[in-house]
């Protein structure tokens, strides 16, 4: 099970200190990034918990914003599609040169708006709320999720082997160069240039695709943790130079980041409780294994969809648990720039209610889908407006950055 979630909407999925800080991402003690950076125990991870690692790599996310906090449109260089394995198309050959703002640029810009009218109309409808450039960089990046998530999701999965992922990462790092294979990543190879995105989580999203490949059980929440960061978490770390922090806000970098963090595990694991049956027809369980013991549950229950007293007691404070990411993402909504704030509050509104489907299933999440219907996702369009419009926080953040 991969799923792709965006800061914006979650396109397809399947299947985080008080009480609040055990369950998010645990900020160091008050260190300087650059000691924490330096710090023996960072560099080989091998001593810290899963919260602590995908710190790190928010903390570097951060310190790249605030080193281009406007994206220069001015510099960019000429896309040059490779002569490689997978080459261009049609109407875009290999070798072919797609110069800043040229007409197979934007050629390509469409194409991936095209792939997100298709296969995610609400995600769609929310980008053209957008200004052009931010709109054009959410579709390429939104693709090339998708085409990853399509590695082992889609309906050549059972072909995908460790080094297809290998080769896909190495796609990647060329695109990251400028050397883009074909017209969806060129698009994301102009994005990447515009905007100060790093190529870290689209690192971790194969890594995450990797796990699938070789791992259906999740001994305890660290370990599920790390893999909802790899999935979906990355995607807001993706997001967030893209939708742009509001000028006005007094929040820290880091703490718009940790926000976005949040709604993907919050998102990840919402998919994760939807979709427990169609997991286990698979042979896969992505439940905190050390947690159904304790709950008296077992991989049999699972298998055979018993909807226990002990499973519902067990369903309800993993619920509970989500949700707690879903309410810390949405301090972080508020923070972002104007444009991008109603699209991104409706998306968190619209998903947290599939919890809500799963309560009214009575916890039946092995033969019942929970899903949000269309009446429902209209009440919550004013609903997410009036939140959006509230603005950033007057309050200024203590642990922000100078």
């Amino acid at each position: 099970m991969s799923g792709v979630l965006f800061w914006v909407v979650c396109p397809k999925g399947s299947s985080t200190v008080t009480s609040i800080l055990s369950i998010m991402p645990r900020k160091p003690e008050r260190r300087t990034v650059r000691a924490l950076l330096s710090s023996p125990a960072v560099n080989d991870g091998s001593t810290l918990s899963s919260e602590e690692r995908v710190y790190e790599v928010v903390l570097r996310q951060a310190a790249l914003v605030r080193r281009e906090t406007v994206p220069d449109f001015s510099s960019r260089r000429t896309i040059q599609l490779a002569e490689g394995e997978i080459g261009g198309d049609s109407r875009g050959a290999a070798g072919a040169t797609l110069p800043a703002g040229g007409v197979l640029l934007n050629e390509a810009y469409d194409r991936c708006g095209d792939v997100c009218a298709e296969y995610a109309k609400t995600f769609y409808l929310g980008t053209l709320l957008m200004t052009p450039e931010r709109r054009k960089a959410v579709w390429a990046i939104y693709v090339w999720c998708r085409r990853t998530d399509e590695l082992v999701d889609g309906p050549n999965a059972s072909h995908i082997t460790p080094k297809a992922l290998d080769r896909w990462e190495k796609r990647l790092n060329n695109l990251f160069e400028g050397r883009p294979y074909d017209m969806y990543d060129a698009a994301l190879a102009d994005t990447v240039q515009k905007f100060p995105v790093d190529i870290q989580p689209f690192k971790d999203m194969i890594e995450g695709m990797r796990l699938d490949l070789r791992k259906s059980r999740y001994n305890n929440f660290d370990e599920l943790y790390l893999y909802c960061y790899y999935v979906a978490g990355t995607v807001g770390l993706m997001s967030v130079p893209v939708m742009g922090i509001a000028p006005e806000s007094k929040a820290s970098t880091e703490n718009v980041y940790n926000a976005a963090l949040a709604l993907g595990i919050a998102n990840q694991l919402t998919n994760i409780l939807r979709d427990v049956g169609e997991d286990a027809r698979r042979g896969r369980i992505y439940l905190p294994q050390d947690e159904l013991a304790r709950a008296g549950l077992s991989d049999d229950d699972i298998f055979h969809g018993r909807v226990t007293e002990k499973w519902k007691s067990f369903m309800k404070e993993q619920i509970k648990r989500a949700r707690k990411f879903f309410n810390e993402a949405e301090k972080g909504v508020t923070e972002l720039d104007s444009a991008s704030r109603w699209p991104v509050m409706a998306s968190l509104l619209l998903y947290r209610q599939i919890l809500d489907a799963i309560e009214a299933n009575d916890y039946d999440n092995f033969t019942k889908r929970a899903y949000v219907g269309k009446a429902r996702k209209i009440l919550s369009l004013p609903v997410a407006f009036g939140r959006a419009i509230k603005g950033p926080s007057k309050v200024v953040d203590s642990t922000r950055s100078s």
